[in-house]
């Protein structure tokens, strides 16, 4: 299996109630999820998560902490992924559906509908609220040389 790296950005608006989502047009049915996606060869967590969200939304966001790291296996794409959710606040832009192909929506949902989208598991219902994080911490210089 293919290990491949997921960068997702958790979004709160100003009176912390709502959290930004986008809906992926999806093989079959369209489906919600943070904005985020692929981290690139090369490319570090906090880049892949901070490009993402400018792509799928137009927005440029400042990186927190990591919000939580979860894993699936998807045996039909041969992928082990593994998912970095990182929170973040929005500091420019404006939402845009700049890649109409992939999103058809961008929107707002409560914290509480919005947990059943961002993968969190029975056991763990209130963690947006709860606002706990832990450092991303990039050891060395970064980038290797090309």
């Amino acid at each position: 299996m293919k290990r491949v790296d997921v960068a997702y950005v958790l979004l709160v608006d100003e009176h912390e109630k709502n959290v930004l989502l986008v809906k992926n047009k999806g093989p079959g049915a369209s489906y919600y999820t943070l904005p985020g996606g692929a981290v690139e060869q090369g490319e570090t967590l906090e880049e892949a998560a901070i490009r993402e969200v400018k792509e799928e939304t137009g927005l440029d966001v400042q990186l927190g902490g990591i919000f939580s790291v979860g894993e699936a296996f998807f045996k039909e794409r041969g992928h082990h992924a593994i998912f970095f959710t990182f929170t973040g606040r929005i500091i420019g832009g404006e939402i845009n559906i700049s890649l109409p192909k992939e999103i058809e929506e961008i929107t707002w949902m409560s914290t509480e509908l919005a947990e059943q989208y961002v993968h969190i598991s029975n056991g763990f219902e209130g963690l947006i609220d709860s606002k706990t994080t832990v450092p991303y911490i990039l050891r060395g210089a970064g980038r290797p040389e090309s």
